[in-house]
């Protein structure tokens, strides 16, 4: 019975914890192709006996090969080709390393979904050649191809240009085996009529007014001839593109205002490697106001909007109908700017019943404006328990010929003091009005004390004389 009470609690937790770990394992080694040693998240295939014949993969009802980052493969003179579904499964992976085997041919389409590769050595191995088609979607940022018997052609002059794109200190001593199986340094390997293609955009002015339309006009040149295409990336306005040969034309129709901003390219590729040439579209509208709430309470009040427009338009608030004079006790402040979208909000400091009412923000550009109104309520009244004021003050804040605000100048500070408003200026005066009473009131109560503390002092000093009056009398006679 003791010994019981000694497993339970964290002893039997530890215990259970292990034994989990240790099925986990099991399964993983169940799932492992012979040959290699299987973890979490790695793959390693060394033992050349008996060897492996195939790309190794686990078994999906047993593992998890997504959780795969790290495939090591080494001495696997049997193993000659990757073929396009080996890898799919291991959508993880980061690096992969075949060195000191038989590998011949990679499918075209074998990391098709490894976008997460980074690493990839093939140092020591039996190819002879190797198309950019492999890794054009891939950012590596190490590709090492040591020790192949590459054939000297156009195939594989990418790899040359990705070496000097990559301008690494340990530069690889790359070779390749010409008509007369001579070796030849890949650094100083020259392929006539091989070369990097080259594109060129004809744009016009770029910049568009929205629902309007444009065309771009793209040009491509290189030897081989390449293919060209546009990137357009996720362009949201309706677009169309005609090609032919070395030409290329994009229309884009109908341009939407959610497209200002963003890049489009005309890209050249052929088997040496890609050039692409990009322009910015930017697109002008009129402002709308997409959001504007009641106020919130932080460390100020808060009046929250956002407003889109291109070119930046201009904020003008109103209170109750008439032009709201900005302050260094209210004032517009933007906290964030998304190229035409402006996130920010109307800032007022301590307000009180008097600031109640109703706001109305105005944006306005050279195409058009927008306006939106919101009701606050800061604070209640006086003497109304449920804060509310039917009749708002007809008007609090006057219209002093202030210019409206840009959202890049979010407080009028033209003199050395800010403004303060009327608004201000009026509840310091009920301020002033309020402490004139209690003076008052105060001053007054002191003034009856002191009339009764006289009136008091007068009657005690009679009643002192009359009582020794009355015993002066005795001693005369």
């Amino acid at each position: 019975m003791s010994s019981w009470t000694r497993w339970r609690g964290p002893a039997m937790a530890r215990l259970w914890g292990f034994c989990w770990l240790l099925a986990v394992f099991w399964r993983a080694a169940l799932a492992c192709p012979t040959s290699c040693t299987c973890g979490a998240s790695r793959i390693w295939c060394s033992d050349p006996s008996p060897g492996i014949v195939a790309f190794p993969r686990l078994e999906l009802s047993s593992a998890d090969p997504e959780n795969i980052t790290e495939i090591f493969i080494a001495n696997q003179k049997r193993l000659e080709i990757i073929n396009e579904d080996d890898v799919e499964d291991y959508v993880g992976l980061k690096n992969l390393t075949i060195v000191d085997s038989g590998l011949k041919f990679v499918a075209h389409k074998a990391f098709l979904k490894n976008s997460n590769l980074q690493h990839i050595n093939f140092t020591r191995n039996k190819l002879t050649s190797l198309s950019r088609k492999h890794f054009r979607h891939l950012d590596l940022s190490e590709l090492i191809l040591v020790g192949n018997p590459f054939t000297c052609s156009c195939d594989i002059m990418w790899i040359k240009a990705f070496q000097e794109s990559k301008s690494s200190p340990e530069t690889q001593d790359l070779y390749c085996l010409n008509e007369s199986s001579k070796n030849i340094p890949l650094a100083t390997l020259q392929i006539p009529n091989c070369g990097m293609p080259s594109a060129s955009l004809a744009a016009p002015n770029l910049t568009v007014e929205e629902g309007k339309s444009i065309t771009l006009s793209c040009s491509v040149a290189g030897d081989p001839v390449p293919i060209m295409y546009w990137d357009v990336g996720n362009l949201v306005s309706k677009h169309m593109n005609e090609t032919s040969n070395t030409q290329g034309f994009l229309r884009i129709t109908n341009i939407s205002s959610d497209d200002s901003g963003k890049q489009i390219s005309c890209v050249a590729e052929n088997l040496v490697g890609e050039d692409q040439d990009s322009v910015n579209l930017t697109v002008h509208f009129a402002p709308t106001i997409t959001f504007l709430e009641s106020p919130t309470s932080d460390h100020h009040w808060c009046i929250p909007f956002t407003v889109k427009g291109n070119p930046k338009p201009a904020l003008q608030w109103f209170y109750n109908g008439a032009i709201l004079n900005e302050s260094k006790y209210i004032c517009t402040k933007i906290h964030v700017t998304n190229h035409t979208e402006y996130h920010g909000c109307l800032q007022l400091d301590n307000p009180t019943h008097m600031n109640n009412g109703d706001y109305t923000l105005i944006a306005k550009n050279e195409y058009g404006k927008d306006e939106k109104q919101i009701s606050a309520h800061f604070m209640g009244w006086p003497g109304i328990d449920d804060g509310a004021n039917p009749n708002y003050p007809d008007v609090i804040y006057e219209d002093y010929g202030t210019a409206a605000n840009d959202v890049g100048d979010t407080t009028n500070r033209s003199n050395d003091i800010p403004p303060t408003g009327v608004a201000d200026t009026t509840g310091r005066e009920h301020l002033s009005v309020y402490a004139v009473v209690v003076i008052a009131s105060v001053v007054g109560f002191c003034l009856l004390v002191m009339l009764f503390l006289l009136k008091l002092a007068r009657h005690s000093k009679f009643g002192m004389k009359g009582f020794v009056l009355f015993h002066k009398i005795p001693l005369d006679g």
